[in-house]
């Protein structure tokens, strides 16, 4: 035991005790693990609750079936049933060892010993559990003087950890950046180093994910430093080197100074090359959704210059226009305020007008309709009065070139 898991908000949520009733928590068969007990202990808020257990899971399942208590079988091929109990999921998975594992998925049987599912676990402070009564602090690996110590370190040999899961890699530094101190555990980066190439193994989609599970955290740039330095992203994303990472410094320097929120798809534009045809490429690689690749590509086109802010969001959306202004350094920051809650406006005139004030229905209406539309936005949307003058004015244009 190490000490006591301190009184949390979560523990008290509704449903949470009928919960821990039906898994026998009070007889030892359920621990709370993980995130939970790691964040409590650092006084960090808990959104997700993971519960580990010595009980199958469709024991599980029947447990919570006769108190009432909605099952999802969610992960029931590794051991994880989702229990829905006043609208809180729990994640309850039965404790695991691994049979055999080739970096990418593991074959797993049941243990009842809470040490060998632990064992099996990434980090040191993940293979923390807690009872959810007493709160006394089971910690096999050292990991609450890790925590103490802001220090990430694998369980045992990290190239046996790596070796048994590649997105370790990609993992360790996400919990770097979050956890962690400059300096890495030695031997931990070391592994990293050493193994860098199995990246390539993996899904791009599992790559994407964690990669921007990591852009997401408050202060990434360490850790991608030292991803940098080693060599880490080499394999999968040769695009990022150490002028992504100066790109990035800058664009979380001006997310600060705006006041607009972090994104995890802007942050990687930064660490990309300013070229849109990049952008695609590696869009297309990581197998993004298609929002977010369009995202990417939009924020690192070439903007045409001297345009304002809003005139920007016109053309290419309020999203996009704050991105490339924030990734750009020559845009003033304060210009960034002129789209705070600002919603581009509908053209208020279409061709029919047009073709009321004399212009013959064709091909000119869409051309004139363009002109005034480009005129309206180059003046600042004014409004109905002044858009009907630059229609005037434009039918009339037509009208003269057609004589």
């Amino acid at each position: 035991m190490t000490g006591l898991l301190p009184e949390a908000p979560w523990q008290h949520r509704p449903g949470l005790d009928a919960l821990l009733a039906a898994l026998d928590a009070d007889r030892g068969l359920a621990r709370y693990v993980g995130g939970a007990v790691r964040d409590t202990l650092l006084g960090l808020p808990v959104s997700d609750l993971d519960i580990a257990t010595v009980l199958s899971p469709q024991a599980v399942i029947e447990r919570l079936e006769r108190a009432g208590i909605k099952a999802v079988p969610t992960g029931i091929d590794h051991g994880t049933i989702t229990a829905v109990s006043s609208g809180s999921p729990v994640e309850i998975t039965t404790l695991r060892r691994d049979v055999s594992t080739d970096g990418r998925r593991a074959t797993i049987a049941y243990t009842q010993d809470w040490r060998e599912d632990a064992a099996r676990r990434d980090f040191t402070i993940n293979a923390l559990y807690a009872d959810p009564l007493s709160r006394e602090i089971t910690d096999y690996f050292g990991g609450v003087e890790d925590l103490a110590q802001r220090r990430v370190r694998f369980i045992g040999d990290p190239a046996a950890r790596i070796a048994e899961d590649h997105l370790r890699i990609l993992r360790y530094f996400r919990f770097l950046a979050r956890f962690g101190r400059e300096e890495p555990d030695a031997a931990s980066y070391e592994a990293c180093r050493t193994a860098a190439n199995s990246l390539m193994a993996l899904s791009r989609e599992r790559i994407a994910d964690e990669l921007l599970k990591l852009l997401a955290t408050a202060a990434p740039l360490r850790a991608l430093q030292l991803m940098v330095d080693g060599g880490i992203l080499l394999p999968v994303l040769p695009e990022v080197d150490a002028g992504g990472i100066d790109r990035l410094e800058a664009l979380m320097t001006r997310e600060a100074a705006s006041g607009i929120a972090p994104s995890p798809v802007r942050r990687l534009a930064a660490l990309l090359p300013p070229d849109a045809a990049v952008a695609d490429a590696v869009g297309a690689r990581l197998k993004l959704s298609n929002k977010a690749r369009k995202r990417l590509i939009v924020a690192l086109e070439p903007s045409s210059g001297g345009e304002s802010p809003q005139a920007l969001a016109f053309r290419i959306g309020v999203e996009g226009a704050v991105d490339r202004l924030l990734l750009d350094p020559a845009a003033p920051v304060d210009s960034l305020a002129a789209l705070q809650d600002w919603t581009p406006p509908t053209l208020p005139i279409g061709g029919g007008a047009l073709i009321a004030r004399g212009l013959p229905a064709g091909p000119d209406v869409a051309r004139a309709l363009g002109e005034v539309r480009d005129q309206w936005v180059a003046e600042g949307f004014p409004g109905a009065e002044r858009v009907a003058a630059i229609a005037d004015q434009t039918v009339s244009k037509f009208q003269r070139a057609r004589q």
